[in-house]
């Protein structure tokens, strides 16, 4: 959570999966989550572990871009093992405002897929040691423009 902005009102985290990051960190009270995984089965999951942890977040059963303008821009983004750095700044750019903190899990391939993205990105980095994955990081991407 020491990453999270500490002004921060709402977080998006799309391929949530089994629920890592985003219903971890809402668990955690990390404010307005908001869940996006496309498959029905880990969406009934995701929902079921809200109920039962009275976890508050909204969990949507769709893919990232079909929830193009009923999403509102959140002031986090988050996501692990989804895409590639440089695809995942392509799927959240409707979601991006100048002051949006995106917080991304990264493996090995970190610094090949940072070299990728600054072909048509620009964006202030922080690598931050997985505590973890001893192989992994996480990116703190912010300031984000291009595409």
């Amino acid at each position: 959570m020491r990453q999270i902005p500490p002004d921060a009102r709402s977080l998006l985290d799309f391929g949530s999966g089994a629920g890592f990051p985003g219903m971890v960190l809402a668990i955690l009270g990390a404010p307005g989550v908001v869940l996006v995984e496309s498959d029905g089965r880990k969406s009934a999951f995701l929902r079921e572990v809200a109920r039962e942890t009275g976890t508050a977040v909204t969990v949507h059963a769709a893919r990232l871009e079909a929830l193009a303008g009923q999403i509102a821009p959140p002031d986090v983004i988050t996501a692990r093992a989804v895409a590639s750095l440089d695809l995942l700044l392509d799927r959240i750019k409707l979601y991006m405002t100048p002051s949006t903190v995106c917080l991304f899990h990264k493996g090995r391939r970190v610094d090949d897929e940072i070299a990728e993205a600054r072909r048509r990105w620009t964006m202030t980095l922080e690598k931050i040691p997985s505590e973890t994955d001893p192989s992994g990081v996480i990116l703190r991407v912010e300031g984000i423009g291009g595409g």
